[in-house]
């Protein structure tokens, strides 16, 4: 590739970075401002709407719910589908064809739908969930079911699963030892790769969180929707400080990614 090729694709790699970053350091500039009306450029620049924010306890105890939810859904994912995948890649593989339909099913059904059939089912009786982080977790699972298959079964096509299996037979480990010992470590980079997409759409959404918990388990999505009608600055700030924070953990699970490797 000559010179002026790759100054030709680096130009359009930075022309597309700056038309992705320019809504988000437009948000940032209107958080940042005392106040930008009529004019061209804002009065003068403050932190007191990002203060305002981060004291708030309110959008604390939501961004807390967001959290729970998000880590509780990941981890119970993790948990019931990494042994159902490693049941179905390694004894029962012509079942792979049927569960990848099945994945597809959530994004079948709208949530709207999903949603009334839910609030009718578990809105009174002995398992009355609405309105309760438990609920939420269940739909999440759902939303997050097909990110965490694809991603981990690709994951387990790339390694060879089988010939692992049969290596680590062949020096004497059983089964569930070969699993746990030689074909999880294997599977670090799909899982991360699963649950930062599960993680970046879970904290995002909303339709299951306003309809089935709404103000009584109020999530970050559901604050913002609250607080739509307030100052355009405070929810600029918000907006920035949710950007913020699937960054950092983003980062975080991309450091820890890297010891482990």
């Amino acid at each position: 590739m000559s010179r002026i090729e790759g100054a030709y694709h680096r130009l359009i790699v930075w022309i597309l970075m700056v038309i992705l970053l320019l809504p988000l350091a437009a948000t940032l500039i209107y958080a940042l401002v005392s106040e930008w009306g009529a004019t061209i450029l804002p009065s003068g620049f403050t932190l007191k709407w990002m203060v305002a924010l981060w004291s708030d306890p309110r959008f604390l105890i939501a961004l807390g719910h967001s959290l729970l939810i998000c880590f509780g859904t990941l981890l119970l994912s993790l948990v019931l589908i990494l042994p159902l995948m490693f049941v179905i890649a390694y004894y029962f593989p012509k079942l792979d064809t049927l569960m990848n339909i099945l994945i597809l099913l959530p994004f079948a059904v709208p949530p709207v739908v999903s949603s009334v059939g839910l609030m009718s089912l578990y809105s009174s009786g002995p398992l009355a969930m609405t309105g309760t982080p438990w609920i939420l977790i269940g739909c999440y699972f759902t939303i997050a079911l097909p990110f965490i298959y694809r991603a981990i079964s690709n994951n387990m096509q790339a390694i060879n699963l089988r010939d692992l299996m049969d290596a680590a037979h062949l020096l004497g480990a059983s089964t569930w030892k070969a699993a746990l010992l030689v074909v999880l470590p294997n599977l670090r980079k799909g899982g991360m790769i699963a649950v930062l997409l599960s993680f970046s759409f879970l904290i995002g959404e909303f339709v299951f969180a306003n309809l089935l918990a709404g103000s009584r388990y109020e999530t970050l999505q559901v604050y913002l929707f609250n607080m739509r009608n307030g100052s355009g600055h405070f929810t600029s700030a918000l907006v920035i400080s949710y950007f913020v924070v699937v960054l950092i953990f983003t980062w975080i699970a991309n450091v820890l990614n890297k010891e482990k490797s």
